[in-house]
């Protein structure tokens, strides 16, 4: 069964079906109210979900506004280059150890929150999001699930201009523009997806299809990258993966993102998210000022 933890106006919440379940109010304050805090109580989350068929919901999820299921993570890294396709797309060399780079938690938004755009070459990359339930540093890859509590689907949006302003690129900030973080719509608990490697992607704009693949095509895998990760930092309740996207993306096509776009992402058994774009200024660089001729 599992359960769907939900951030609803800064409250941890159980979702089940239309509606939602404030989590402090249904255990009487045993569990708390903060989404970061409910992160690490993954057995009591389990237990109380189970009791949410006899309980009175709190609201509708229609008449709500959705947060970031996590909203402030202690680290929060991406993977590059992370499916074969998308490596070959744009001519470029598999690694041959994890390509990490960190999207700012600050980047971070709701499931249905606008992306504010700031150039014309902005660009989509639908992606499975894993969470970190359980502490843990130096994680063997086969004990490397236990220590997550769940999943989330993900938009790693990314100003192809300011990734590509200097040499080497600058992922972390071309990633990180506030908003370039959606999350959610929940966080789905790994007993409520089944095997995680069957789970598909699938990123529309304006619903046309532009990616569609299986987490089973990752180079590498989800165990593999958090055994990786924990070697370097000792990952904490709430650190937060972007596992890598799959071929499709826009820069590769010509097929930027524009003012009035809607990005539908979704991962069959996890949610959907759906974010309009909205143009709102130009960003700028040091490099734009500078007289080539000079």
């Amino acid at each position: 069964m599992g359960f769907q933890l939900a951030n609803i106006d800064g409250r941890s919440a159980l979702v089940d079906g239309d509606h939602y379940f404030d989590i402090a109010t249904i255990s009487e304050g045993a569990l708390p109210s903060d989404p970061m805090l409910a992160l690490a109580r993954s057995a009591e989350l389990t237990t109380l979900a189970k009791t949410l068929a006899g309980s009175t919901p709190t609201g509708a999820l229609a008449d709500v506004v959705l947060g970031p299921p996590v909203p402030h993570p202690q680290k929060s890294f991406a993977i590059g280059l992370n499916y074969l396709d998308h490596a070959a797309e744009g001519s470029m060399e598999v690694p041959a150890n994890p390509l990490v780079f960190t999207k700012f938690p600050s980047c971070l938004t709701g499931p249905f929150a606008d992306v504010e755009m700031r150039s014309d070459y902005c660009d989509y990359e639908g992606e499975l999001v894993v969470v970190i339930g359980r502490r843990g540093k130096d994680i063997p890859a086969e004990n490397a699930w236990d220590h997550v509590i769940g999943v989330m689907v993900g938009q790693d949006i990314s100003d192809r201009k300011a990734q590509f302003a200097a040499k080497p690129p600058h992922f972390d900030l071309g990633k990180s523009f506030d908003t370039f973080g959606p999350i959610g719509p929940a966080l789905v608990s790994l007993d409520g997806i089944g095997d995680p490697r069957e789970l598909r992607i699938v990123t529309s704009v304006n619903g046309e299809t532009r990616q569609d693949d299986t987490v089973a095509n990752m180079v590498f895998d989800v165990p593999t990258v958090i055994a990786y990760l924990s070697q370097i930092t000792t990952l904490v309740s709430g650190d937060i993966i972007f596992t890598g996207t799959p071929s499709g993306i826009g820069a590769v096509h010509g097929k930027f993102l524009a003012d009035g776009d809607v990005i539908t992402t979704t991962i069959a058994g996890v949610g959907t998210l759906v974010n309009r774009c909205v143009r709102v200024s130009d960003h700028t660089s040091p490099g734009d000022n500078i007289d080539a001729g000079s």
